[in-house]
């Protein structure tokens, strides 16, 4: 650690933090996702949603679910959740107040970083709020 403190203002810092109440912790929180049988689907993901109630929870939040059986080496398993890790946190403010899991359904060919980013990115972007 180097002991170096990021002041508050520092507003880019704070952006790119993905705190705890824009995640799905509890098995119950992903099991009501799974339940609620909505999904939309992309050629390796499929992302099930739930509506909240937006008066008292006014956030999305996201869960993960990527499987070891697609993806052996968990430096593969962990950039899929980093790549929708962060387009869920640029895409955030639009999100419509949903639960939303983005679970690996196929295992990939080949891992192309930008193509599944830009996957990620279609299948959140599709449930974001009519602006």
């Amino acid at each position: 650690m180097s002991g170096r403190t990021y002041p508050v203002s520092d507003l880019s810092f704070a952006a790119a933090s993905f705190p705890k109440r824009y995640r799905l912790l509890k098995t119950d929180e992903y099991s009501s996702v799974f339940g609620f049988r909505k999904a939309l689907k992309s050629r390796h993901f499929l992302l099930h949603y739930r509506p909240r109630d937006a008066e008292n929870l006014p956030d999305a939040r996201l869960g993960l679910v990527v499987a070891k059986r697609f993806l052996r080496r968990s430096v593969d398993r962990n950039l899929v959740k980093r790549l929708a890790r962060e387009n869920f946190r640029l895409l955030r403010a639009r999100l419509r107040c949903n639960d939303f899991v983005l679970r690996l359904a196929v295992k990939p060919k080949a891992i192309d970083r930008e193509a599944l980013a830009l996957e990620i990115q279609r299948l959140l972007s599709k449930m974001t709020s009519p602006q």
